[in-house]
């Protein structure tokens, strides 16, 4: 099993059973088998199996893999499982997410499906690292805005200290890492817009 492939086994949500039947509409739309998905992907075969049958809800670094793989922006993943066409987003409507490996939270703040501008708000549990690799940022351009505590953004070689109202702008895509390096929270903004 590689590092990737954690989930949790725990009884399955509506967004948990969203996202398994969307990983398994995209990678049969592209007619691809499952170890297909698992050789461009880097996740495993039993994994992805687990995943598209809501058996496991996958972490977010197992998400940017998949959705990275299907050419898919991890926020279009999502959106795409919670599709409708509601042009307001209530807060308590808003579909949030937790990953089961760390307890990272990330909130949809835009309305499902609505246009190629994206806002999430995520929360990341104190001392948790989550890594991403290139292919989740390489169709859309993203910022971060640090609303609360201090989060260590490490992108390719560069190493970026964000503290509260700090925004960074991303550069070209490269394997990327958010850190909490605090002993609290920490919550920031990230705005995106499909390429």
């Amino acid at each position: 099993m590689s590092a990737t492939d954690t989930g949790d086994a725990a009884a399955p949500n509506d967004l948990t059973l969203a996202i398994a039947q969307r990983v398994k509409r995209e990678r049969a739309a592209r007619n691809w088998s499952l170890t297909d998905l698992a050789e461009r992907s880097g996740v495993s075969k039993a994994m992805i199996s687990k995943i598209e049958r809501g058996e496991a809800s996958p972490t977010a670094t197992v998400l940017g893999r998949l959705s990275g793989a299907l050419g898919l922006a991890l926020s279009v993943l999502l959106a795409l499982a919670e599709q409708s066409g509601k042009r307001v987003s209530r807060r308590a409507e808003q579909v949030v997410w937790r990953d089961p490996g760390t307890g990272y939270t990330r909130r949809t703040i835009s309305p499902p499906g609505g246009g190629v501008l994206e806002h999430l708000e995520i929360e990341l549990p104190a001392r948790v690292r989550v890594p991403y690799p290139a292919s989740a940022f390489s169709f859309h351009h993203e910022q971060i805005i640090v609303m609360q505590g201090t989060l260590v953004f490490i992108e390719g070689a560069l190493e970026h200290r964000l503290e509260a109202g700090d925004c960074l702008q991303l550069g070209s895509p490269e394997d990327c890492t958010f850190l909490n390096p605090g002993e609290t929270p920490c919550r920031y903004l990230i705005a995106l817009v499909r390429r």
